[in-house]
């Protein structure tokens, strides 16, 4: 998928852990996991406006497009 997720890279710059983020966002651990891996086929706004907040970061900061040619 040429979508990478590296919300993985800014947890680890917050010293955040998978669970508190998920209970900082209101999201569940499984589900937070699914898009940190990469698994996950969509994301809310809602839920990524959340994510940034808690990051302190912007959303290019977690999702990055690379062109597969």
């Amino acid at each position: 998928m040429p979508i990478i997720v590296n919300l993985d890279v800014m947890m680890a710059r917050r010293k955040i852990s998978l669970n508190e983020l998920s209970d900082r966002v209101g999201i569940t651990p499984a589900n937070l996991s699914i898009l940190k891996t990469g698994k996950a086929k969509a994301i809310r706004f809602s839920t990524l406006e959340m994510i940034c907040k808690e990051l302190d970061c912007q959303p290019g900061d977690i999702l990055e497009w690379v062109n597969e040619e």
